[in-house]
């Protein structure tokens, strides 16, 4: 049996699960676009094609491979996206969570039956109907789990929410003894360099100590200064507009010394590497144009 077990954001990763580019299935229409910035690729004529998409995820393979990390991969669906592992499930400590997502994704959770068949059943907890969320979301921090959320009346209007507030109740009584804090996020439907799709599009941990942050995806000014107080100023990378459309926060740690990012992040890549990160530098920009990038892609199941 797998014994899970995720702490944090960077721990020295063990077991990852990793999405799949294969058989992604032909280009959307624009109605059956889930967020703006996929959107604004099928209008243009550029979205991504699934060769492209299936080089990138392999050289990211490649980085796992090369750290030692055992990599789970889901069983190839026909004509199905499956790159974004991080939104079907997450792992907090000991315990896999099936997220609630969009129902035409039900299948994809299914296909990692190789992975779900290793965990003592009982670890595996899928929330009641009314809670919805996923594992962008998601944030474990030690002692603290972040969260990120919209509450707002008009939930129910943004295809872009995808965490609620009985999402962040029901952490709250999971894990009584964390201190499970939470983050109202900007969202559209239609303008991708005001949406954040995910807490991770606008927030991630690197290092020890450190954070990437963007102060636009946060709707409550006190929630930002939240994380800058509990970081440190001088420990924060903040990302313009620009950078977060780009999906600069949507990193992914290895260990608290490894970071994999993507080649073109200039001025990120620089910054992790005068802090003294060794930064992994891979081309993701064809699967960014999913608005999901290397966290949204990989699942966790051990970091020491």
């Amino acid at each position: 049996m797998m014994q899970l077990n995720i702490k944090d954001e960077t721990g020295p990763l063990r077991a990852v699960i990793l999405g799949t580019a294969k058989s992604n299935g032909p280009v959307p229409s624009p109605e059956e676009a889930y967020d703006p910035k996929s959107l604004e690729h099928i209008l243009a004529g550029s979205y991504p094609k699934e060769e492209d998409m299936i080089k990138e995820m392999d050289a990211f393979a490649q980085v796992f491979h090369k750290y030692g990390v055992q990599v789970f991969r889901p069983e190839v669906l026909e004509d199905c996206n499956q790159i974004f592992a991080r939104d079907i499930a997450f792992v907090i400590e000991d315990k896999l969570f099936h997220a609630n997502i969009l129902p035409d994704r039900e299948r994809e959770f299914e296909a990692i039956h190789e992975v779900l068949d290793r965990i003592d059943p009982n670890k595996i907890i899928r929330p009641p109907e009314e809670v919805h969320i996923e594992g962008g979301d998601v944030m474990p921090s030690n002692d603290h789990i972040f969260i990120g959320t919209y509450t707002a009346p008009d939930y129910k209007n943004y295809i872009t929410a995808r965490t609620n507030r009985e999402a962040v109740e029901f952490i709250r009584d999971m894990f009584p003894h964390k201190t499970v804090k939470s983050f109202e996020l900007r969202k559209s439907n239609t303008n991708p360099k005001e949406n954040a799709l995910h807490l991770d599009c606008c927030f991630q941990p690197v290092g020890k100590d450190k954070a990437i942050l963007h102060k636009n995806g946060f709707l409550v000014k006190e929630e930002y200064e939240y994380l800058v107080d509990y970081f440190g100023p001088d420990n924060i990378f903040e990302i313009d507009k620009e950078e977060m459309y780009q999906m600069f926060s949507n990193v992914f740690s290895i260990s608290p010394e490894v970071v994999v990012s993507e080649r073109n992040f200039t001025r990120l890549n620089h910054w992790l590497r005068d802090q003294g990160f060794t930064v992994e530098e891979i081309p993701y920009a064809e699967i960014a144009k999913q608005e999901g990038l290397l966290r949204c892609s990989t699942m966790p199941l051990i970091r020491e």
